[in-house]
């Protein structure tokens, strides 16, 4: 993404709100210490309105901003500073022995398990066909949490908080994360621009929640008609989350499914004409892809290059031993890694308490805040290296190891106060629950009924289904002149 901010282009909005008020990317409220995109006011509606001076707009909210919950809202007023200054010296020390110590514990589990099923697990031990069955689901399970423990240890090369050496971070995450079918550097580049942008509507990497206009689209209605829609039904929120689950990170490596679609603005124009979806050219394999630059093609064909060596290596395996084996052995365990990965994002970043930010609106401190912690008992603490349980502070300072991660997180607490997030009601039970109700109470963003100037640009979860704050009234009186399609320009439209 570009570091200066670019004209939105002109586009229809389906409806509008009887109280709305021009809404585009205004100057930054202040200047986050990552990659913060510099906001020019003279490409604002409201400073060529010039009824409405920066101060005012910054400072003026309207009614109190409510999350999913009923629960008010305040915006972040701490720094990174603060967050930094909070945390013990100690926890930025990195061990490069004592990461590669837990590489080594991953993979002798790994080889362990193998070894006790491929030997013991057999006709002549277990006669019995469902026994052997039953046994090897369980095997493909265990292997899935600890192939995902290692795929944790790679996520810290590619953050550098494994050692102080990027060689020794990069050489290990390369091996670890191929070895997992994973594109190493296309997945770190991609992934640090998520840690940069988090919470930002037109910039985050990964899980940017749809608006109401585009969640309407999808079921094919205009917004103003979801108020009257009738409850999704659960068995149509349990297939969404199966097919999030089978297929979601596939899906965001090869079309970029969740990620954000305003590839126009790529800094080096490689992103004209390219969208998010099969066929849009935007993915995690291709160097020309608008996800990355001209000058990081060497790594994205050095992910490649590792995916060409693994997949080599299971074409002989399964030539050798047959696909079957070869899909027990390492496919359904990969299908495992592959939804705790996607579980654990999305609720990282999905949850009735979480606000999520237009440009204008958006610092590096706010987004960072607009996560939150869980707890996965032994399976997220010790299994999957505290992950799960430590995320907020990971989007403040991603360069700590996991093993200091909790001492830091008590540490920032107190700075962050009300805007630390956790739920952690029913520990790895509550975990799994957490999914299904994520699900039911999050299905599209908008801003809080009566929020004015700023507080505009702060979006909340909203929903069908009756849970929590119900979504904005909006009725077709409301609606002005439209085209033949139906789509409508509105006071929210950016054409002028």
């Amino acid at each position: 993404m570009s570091k200066t901010a670019v004209p939105r282009k002109n586009h229809l909005r389906r409806t509008i709100t009887t109280d709305s008020v021009s809404s585009s990317s205004g100057n930054s409220v202040s200047v986050s210490p990552v990659d913060s995109p510099a906001q020019n006011s003279s490409n604002t509606s409201l400073s060529s309105l010039g009824s409405i001076n920066d101060e005012d707009f910054k400072t003026s909210r309207g009614k109190p901003l409510l999350n999913t919950y009923g629960d008010e809202f305040q915006i972040p007023d701490f720094t990174i500073k603060q967050i930094r200054d909070a945390i013990p010296a100690h926890c930025f020390e990195r061990s490069g022995a004592r990461g590669l110590a837990y590489v080594a514990r991953d993979v002798a589990c790994l080889a362990a398990t193998f070894y006790l099923f491929h030997n013991y697990v057999t006709p002549e031990n277990i006669p019995s066909y469902p026994a052997r069955v039953t046994l090897w689901g369980i095997y493909t399970f265990v292997q899935g949490l600890f192939g995902t423990g290692l795929w944790v240890l790679a996520h810290e090369c590619g953050h550098q908080s494994f050692s102080p050496s990027k060689t020794l971070n990069d050489s290990v995450g390369w091996v670890c994360h191929s070895a997992l079918l994973v594109p190493y550097f296309s997945w770190k580049i991609s992934h640090g621009k998520h840690h940069k942008a988090t919470g930002h509507l037109e910039r985050d990497m990964v899980f940017v929640p749809k608006n109401r206009d585009e969640y309407a689209s999808r079921m094919g209605f205009y917004a103003h008609e979801l108020f009257e829609l009738m409850e999704e039904t659960p068995i149509a929120t349990a297939m969404h989350l199966i097919e999030q689950q089978l297929g979601g990170w596939l899906m965001y490596l090869s079309i970029n499914v969740t990620g954000h679609d305003h590839h126009e603005r790529q800094p080096e124009g490689r992103g004209k004409g390219k969208k998010n979806g099969f066929g849009g050219g935007v993915n995690h394999f291709n160097p020309s892809s608008p996800l990355y630059e001209a000058k990081d093609a060497k790594l994205i064909w050095l992910s490649d290059l590792g995916l060409a060596i693994m997949v080599g290596v299971l074409f002989l395996v399964g030539k050798k031993y047959g696909l079957a084996n070869l899909a027990v052995w390492y496919f359904m365990p990969y299908l495992w890694v592959n939804h705790w990965l996607v579980a654990i994002t999305f609720l990282q970043h999905t949850d009735p308490s979480l606000p999520h930010y237009e440009p204008h609106a958006w610092t590096y401190t706010r987004g960072a805040a607009a996560t939150i912690d869980r707890e996965f008992g032994f399976i997220g603490r010790t299994l999957m290296h505290g992950i799960v349980e430590t995320h907020v502070l990971h989007h403040y300072v991603s360069t700590i190891p996991f093993y200091h991660a909790d001492e830091a997180s008590e540490a920032i607490k107190p700075i962050m106060g009300q805007h630390y997030r956790s739920d952690v009601e029913g520990g790895a039970v509550g975990f799994i629950k957490s999914m299904w109700k994520s699900a039911r109470w999050c299905q599209w963003i908008e801003p809080s009924e009566g929020a004015e100037g700023e507080g505009k640009g702060v979006l909340f979860f909203r929903n069908r289904n009756g849970l929590g704050v119900p979504p904005q009234k909006i009725t077709n009186s409301a609606l002005v002149a439209g085209t033949k399609s139906g789509m409508v320009v509105g006071a929210d439209s950016d054409v002028e």
